[in-house]
């Protein structure tokens, strides 16, 4: 049994629901461990991104795979996101996530001991980490990105969202149901996920909330480019899936060379669409992230 601990942190009004697994509870006195921050995206909170539980479904949490393997794993949700609250106020953009983890992340450098985190986003999560890192670039030790998006061109789904950005931009929430999840696995490449992942989805965050913030689908419509490679100092990786709609390869590239370090890593992965670990070859992204935070600094 893998241990696993809540917290909640407050960033002025707003309390943060912060979530943390490891392979047995903290011993005082042990060795830390080395720590690995998740963070989610648009639409799904984060333990609900990132431990996920499938029925019958086998390595969908990635917050069991790396507390498995020796990590101290954290993530959190987003302000109006999962079991975080709202503070009625804006939409939750990415630099309010940025904000929300400037809040979090000393609260996991005092409670586990280390000088330095790893860190992980996926999709806007991935904008929210940059801008984060750019922030407080003493904080982070390597920095993992996927299903980025950069300036945005030769994105066909932003393309297309873009068409209800004056709806996105008219309303600080939006409407989520299970066909809405149904949807975001079957956009850019069907058969890429299996079925029931949606279905799981929707069982863990639909008890939780009906609606989820507008503001980084906003920000990605009409606000790039965010994210400043060249202000990014510490080793990178950048994941991008076969049949990603939103991060566009070229673009991607652009961003890639930008990166000051040298000990950076671009990486593209077949089979796999917008959501790299929720994809049927789940197992290429796992092995991907885990092979550049066991490399040598």
């Amino acid at each position: 049994m893998i241990w696993s601990q809540e917290y909640f942190v407050d960033r002025e009004d707003v309390r943060l629901y912060v979530y943390r697994k490891r392979a047995h509870a903290p011993v005082t006195g042990e060795a830390t461990k080395p720590v690995l921050l998740l963070v989610h995206g648009s639409t799904v909170s984060g333990r609900n991104t990132y431990d996920l539980q499938v029925p019958a479904g086998q390595h969908y949490s990635v917050m069991d795979f790396f507390a498995e393997r020796g990590y101290d794993v954290w993530t959190l949700d987003h302000e109006g996101y999962g079991r975080s609250s709202w503070s009625g106020r804006g939409n939750s953009d990415v630099r309010t996530g940025a904000k929300d983890l400037a809040a979090v992340v000393p609260f996991v450098l005092q409670t586990t001991g280390v000088e330095k985190i790893n860190l992980f986003g996926s999709s806007s999560g991935a904008l929210r980490a940059c801008l984060y890192t750019q922030a407080h670039p003493q904080t982070v030790a390597r920095l993992g990105l996927s299903a980025l998006v950069y300036t945005g061109a030769g994105s066909p789904t932003l393309e297309q969202r873009r068409k209800k950005l004056p709806e996105y931009s008219a309303s600080p929430r939006r409407k989520v149901d299970l066909a809405f999840y149904e949807g975001m696995f079957n956009r850019d490449k069907p058969g890429s996920s299996e079925d029931s992942v949606p279905k799981a989805i929707a069982a863990a965050e639909l008890p939780l909330v009906s609606e989820v913030p507008t503001g980084t689908y906003v920000d990605m419509c009409a606000n790039l480019p965010l994210a400043k490679p060249e202000a990014i100092p510490c080793p990178t990786l950048v994941i991008r899936g076969e049949f990603d709609g939103i991060a566009a390869e070229p673009d991607l590239l652009d961003f890639f060379t930008r990166l000051p370090s040298k000990d950076k890593q671009f990486v593209v992965l077949s089979g796999i669409a917008h959501n790299p670990m929720m994809g049927v070859v789940r197992h290429k992204f796992h092995f991907a992230l885990e092979n550049f935070l066991q490399a040598p600094d």
